[in-house]
């Protein structure tokens, strides 16, 4: 293990950490107006880990994923918090997963549509957020299916409601959420995908960082943080990935 101020040299070589959120996926973090500053469990983490390097953190703040990702390849960001997906892999590289999620498809109440397998026909359009870890793996899945895509994964739900799509998929619990404000809509009974949410840093920034943020993850999970995070949330349906 490299030492603190070779690590603190790594992750902030300007002298402050720069964390980039993505506020699209609300099991992760959430932000309730464009002024206010983030939360979730994806912001303690963060800070968390400027801690333990000894320096301050500025967070770099998107709606969506591929923004997200894009602020860490191009050196707008430090570290940021993704799905891990081998597409996002040829320029991110990702520590093993602290938490699992679930993909789910969501329906109107009549659509006679009942399973996973119904979702891939000719005919059936189903909305996503653009570049979300869903987008990438239905897009590798879905070979008859239409992909219809919003700028972000809080845009999914009235892109499918405003232009009467057939199906909507996304984070369980988002999809949840949209459910509760708006009737008449079902989750079909079984998730398409377990989204895989790790830590993640521009793959220039070398072996040593990586093994740096895998190490500090891990022991993260050893102590039983990330499941005291997503209580101290109030985030249900999502599970500690387990140690490695």
């Amino acid at each position: 293990m490299i030492a603190k101020e070779q690590a603190r040299k790594l992750f902030a070589p300007t002298g402050v950490l720069r964390a980039s959120i993505n506020t699209g996926n609300p099991v992760l973090a959430r932000r309730d107006s464009p002024t206010e500053g983030p939360y979730g469990v994806s912001i303690d983490i963060a800070k968390t880990f400027a801690e333990r390097l000894g320096v301050e953190i500025e967070f770099v703040v998107f709606d969506s994923a591929n923004q997200s990702v894009d602020a860490v390849a191009n050196g707008q960001a430090d570290i940021g918090f993704f799905a891990v997906d081998p597409k996002r892999g040829e320029s991110i590289a990702f520590t093993e997963p602290y938490l699992l999620i679930e993909g789910f498809y969501l329906v109107p109440e009549a659509s006679p549509i009942q399973s996973n397998a119904d979702v891939d026909q000719a005919g059936i359009r189903v909305a996503v957020g653009r570049g979300s870890a869903y987008d990438l793996f239905l897009s590798r899945e879905l070979k008859q299916a239409e992909i219809v895509r919003a700028p972000n994964p809080k845009a999914v739900f009235p892109m499918f409601q405003e232009h009467n799509l057939e199906v909507a998929a996304g984070v369980k619990q988002q999809l949840q959420a949209d459910m509760e404000i708006h009737g008449g809509y079902r989750l079909l009974p079984e998730r398409f995908m377990v989204i895989r949410q790790a830590m993640g840093l521009a793959r220039n920034r070398g072996e040593d960082a990586h093994a740096y943020l895998s190490a500090f993850v891990e022991g993260f999970k050893v102590a039983g943080l990330v499941e005291k995070l997503l209580a101290q949330h109030g985030i249900q349906g999502a599970t500690v990935a387990p140690v490695v």
